[in-house]
């Protein structure tokens, strides 16, 4: 008698993955809603989350599952040309374009999470480091800021744009794969990582944010 053994597909992109995705976009509208309505204290925790979010998720590229690891689809010049010029991509996650965008999206948000603890409004708000750094170096950080996030605006919607045009032009189905972690067509070709492995390095960065963040300078008072 002959046996029939089901074998499960293999998760494109892990829960961790799928979760730093979207923690991201509930994460940057409401960054932009604080900011707009003055509700800094919401905005400084969204700010310390998404740094938790991207400094877990930078750890997670080199440790975590294959097809969330950056070896898995970063490419060098000659091969991203070469994609370019109509070549196949080698991974079966981002293709070489959509790897680069992913570096450049971490970049920005981990220099607005950054900039923005040595941010002040003079009046309500006050970054925790606001007070290590001199007048030179704060404003810096300030104009950095507002840049760092127009730049990510736009990078967002050539993001967005992107994704519509692989889902329903090319029937690639990307928005599926992100939300299951698989989907036909677009599978994983190893077992992913356990999951808990990246609660732990999300709870160590946590950890080491709040203890370096205690460390910083507090305001002096001269009476």
């Amino acid at each position: 008698m002959t046996r029939t053994v089901s074998t499960a597909a293999q998760p494109l992109w892990d829960i961790p993955t799928r979760v730093f995705h979207w923690s991201i976009v509930c994460c940057l509208p409401i960054a932009w809603w604080s900011a707009e309505t003055e509700r800094y204290e919401v905005h400084e925790w969204t700010g310390y989350t998404v740094l938790v979010l991207v400094l877990s998720r930078v750890v997670w590229g080199f440790v975590g599952s294959r097809h969330s690891r950056f070896g898995d689809f970063i490419v060098g010049p000659g091969a991203l040309l070469a994609y370019l010029r109509g070549a196949r991509a080698t991974s079966v996650g981002h293709n070489p374009l959509g790897g680069w965008s992913v570096v450049l999206l971490l970049s920005l948000l981990l220099l607005q999470a950054v900039s923005g603890l040595f941010n002040s409004d003079d009046v309500l708000f006050t970054g925790p480091l606001y007070y290590w750094a001199d007048t030179g170096f704060r404003d810096t950080m300030g104009v950095l800021h507002d840049v760092a996030f127009n730049i990510l605006l736009a990078l967002v919607c050539l993001h967005i744009i992107a994704v519509l045009y692989h889902q329903l032009r090319l029937k690639e189905k990307l928005l599926q794969a992100m939300l299951r972690g698989s989907a036909e067509g677009r599978e994983g070709t190893e077992r992913a990582v356990a999951w808990w492995r990246a609660v732990c390095v999300l709870l160590l960065i946590a950890l080491a944010l709040w203890w370096g963040l205690e460390q910083a300078p507090k305001p002096s008072f001269v009476f």
